[in-house]
């Protein structure tokens, strides 16, 4: 059950959700409403309406399952990118036809910028890291990944633990593409960390995808599921939930199929993926109560089971312990990444990889 059951959920400032009249909803303080409350008001909603949390990703479906058999809310997913969730947002208005929605980190302070969001804290907002949500619950980060090494063990003899050890390889290595994909521009941060930079010294990565794509070796395309169960890819760099989830996926497949994942030694980057609830949800409560659920114990095990890290400290179940990279991999190397400060740097990024890297692989 979710913690807080009968009790004042966290207060926080006016919440949006119920209309007043002028088109802005703001008469419904939902962190001021006891959790029974919430709820009562979530059943009589009836329904869900996300984006951006199909059931496949990150084990949505147990959580979703679990809220409908719990609470008797009906549930249903449009999948879009980051920019297609807050783009809907922002263009339905106050004719909102979806209610929340799981965006990039980098992404939640834009919501909020751009005044699209419900603020909903939770009765666990004392519980989750300063940096995974923003001072009134307008986001909140419900689990992260930490960039990862995927190597084919039948085609990479020694598998890379290191930036330096990708540098040093006969291999091909897939980053993806750097202008769109989110994992390759955290990947690149990693490699400005583990060659001698940081964020605000984005050099060393600069020379490691140069150097990649001059000796050809560097991979820009996907690093799909079928890409690398068909042995095309020699080494991927991605989150470690979508790494070990392949991993477990190709080998259920295909038994002899043997591939190492590993947090890199000398730096990796962590960032995490946060709820948006809509400023015009059309089921408010709902998504209050979504959120409540997914940061309770039961829907932090849910997203470990899809290979997440759990935003909060919960205790795992055995099997579900079992599934992740020992604890050990994770070390001081892995740093946290200021969002605020990522936006602009991933945009210089982004120019300077137009005009030099994409010229070299043409």
């Amino acid at each position: 059950m979710l913690a807080g059951a009968g009790m004042a959920v966290v207060a926080a400032g006016a919440l949006t959700g119920c209309d007043d009249g002028s088109g802005d909803a703001a008469a419904v303080d939902y962190n001021e409403m006891p959790l029974e409350d919430l709820i009562a008001q979530a059943q009589e909603e009836g329904e869900i309406q996300s984006v951006g949390m199909p059931d496949t990703w990150a084990n949505w479906v147990e959580t979703w399952e679990d809220i409908e058999a719990e609470y008797g809310i009906a549930h249903a997913d449009q999948d879009m990118s980051s920019s297609e969730e807050l783009a809907m947002f922002r263009e339905e208005g106050t004719d909102g036809t979806k209610d929340i929605g799981d965006v990039g980190q980098s992404w939640g302070p834009t919501a909020e910028e751009q005044e699209l969001t419900l603020k909903y804290k939770t009765s666990y907002w004392d519980e989750i890291p300063d940096w995974a949500k923003d001072d009134d619950g307008d986001w909140i980060v419900g689990y992260y990944g930490t960039i990862s090494f995927m190597s084919n063990d039948a085609t990479v003899s020694n598998p890379p633990t290191s930036f330096q050890d990708l540098l040093d390889g006969d291999y091909t290595v897939c980053v993806g593409d750097v202008t769109a994909a989110a994992v390759a521009q955290y990947a690149s941060l990693a490699a400005a960390y583990a060659l001698g930079g940081d964020i605000d010294n984005m050099q060393p990565a600069y020379d490691f995808l140069l150097e990649l794509a001059e000796a050809g070796r560097l991979d820009v395309a996907d690093a799909s599921l079928a890409r690398l169960e068909s042995g095309e890819i020699d080494v991927c760099i991605n989150w470690d939930y979508n790494s070990l989830n392949y991993r477990d996926q190709i080998q259920t497949n295909n038994p002899n199929a043997s591939f190492t994942v590993s947090i890199p030694q000398d730096a990796s980057v962590q960032s995490g993926y946060c709820t948006v609830i809509n400023k015009y949800a059309p089921h408010p409560a709902a998504a209050c109560l979504a959120r409540e659920f997914i940061l309770s114990d039961e829907g932090q095990i849910n997203l470990a089971r899809g290979y997440a890290t759990p935003v909060r400290d919960v205790e795992l179940p055995e099997d579900v312990a079992a599934m992740r990279l020992p604890d050990e991999q994770y070390g001081d190397q892995v740093q946290t990444v200021d969002e605020s400060v990522w936006s602009g740097v991933c945009q210089d990024l982004i120019t300077w990889y137009q005009e030099n890297v994409i010229p070299t692989l043409s």
